[in-house]
């Protein structure tokens, strides 16, 4: 399964509401293969749509899309990264949601508890 990962700010907390990368595609497409892999894609696709806040107003939205191979390599082509949020993307996958590093902390500490 293939699963399109793409980035938007909904929430702007800039002095004029927009964020300077609108109209830009960032988006990270990532294959799962194998069944626990591909189990854990389709709770994400069903999923579909992903936020993440921060204390300072900003928040990010994720919403995830299964493509094809084709509509894959046309995306990688055209996208401008991720604004160095991969993170997002990596806890998705496996957490079930966007966490910084400090959340995945407190998040393992109460799996251990």
């Amino acid at each position: 399964m293939i699963l399109a990962f793409y980035l938007s700010m909904p929430n702007c907390a800039s002095w004029d509401g927009k964020w300077s990368g609108d109209g830009k595609k960032y988006v990270i497409v990532k294959t799962f293969q194998g069944k626990k892999s591909v189990e854990n894609a389709e709770k994400i696709r069903q999923t579909g749509y992903y936020h993440y806040s921060w204390s300072d107003g900003w928040g990010a939205g994720i919403t995830v899309h299964q493509v094809n191979s084709s509509q894959a390599a046309k995306l990688r082509k055209e996208s401008q990264g991720f604004c160095g949020y991969n993170w997002m993307v990596d806890t998705i996958c496996d957490y079930g949601q966007p966490m910084g590093t400090h959340e995945v902390v407190k998040y393992l500490k109460q799996q251990m508890m």
